[in-house]
């Protein structure tokens, strides 16, 4: 599986964002979905994740109330909506994709990061 990720840039405190991934291969469903973030100077740390076909979601209790993950089968996508962003939200984002039952701390499979930067 390939992760494409896209849709970060810049912007304001108290503004959104919407990120994608994009999996290349027809067995997408199959994959639990996440992303994980990395801010500078800091590890790598969970973000969200979505299990398969059923859409239950898991999120980091510092974005619980303003992101938003979700999934589109059909279109092999995953998606991290980002509301009411914050300075401290200023990270490479990744997606993920794990064959596991749950999303692992090392998932599968890696995106190549998007750069989400949020001003004060």
């Amino acid at each position: 599986v390939q992760l494409q990720a896209s849709g970060g840039g810049l912007v304001q405190a108290g503004g959104s964002l919407r990120l994608s991934c994009a999996a290349s291969g027809p067995t997408f469903s199959r994959y639990v979905m996440g992303w994980f973030r990395q801010a500078p100077g800091k590890e790598r740390e969970f973000v969200a994740a979505i299990s398969r076909s059923s859409g239950s979601t898991n999120y980091a209790d510092s974005v619980k109330g303003r992101f938003t993950i979700s999934r589109d089968d059909a279109k092999n996508t995953v998606y991290l909506q980002m509301n009411s962003l914050k300075p401290e939200d200023t990270a490479v984002y990744y997606c993920a994709a794990d064959s596991y039952r749950v999303l692992r701390t090392t998932p599968n499979y890696w995106g190549q990061g998007t750069l989400v930067t949020v001003s004060s």
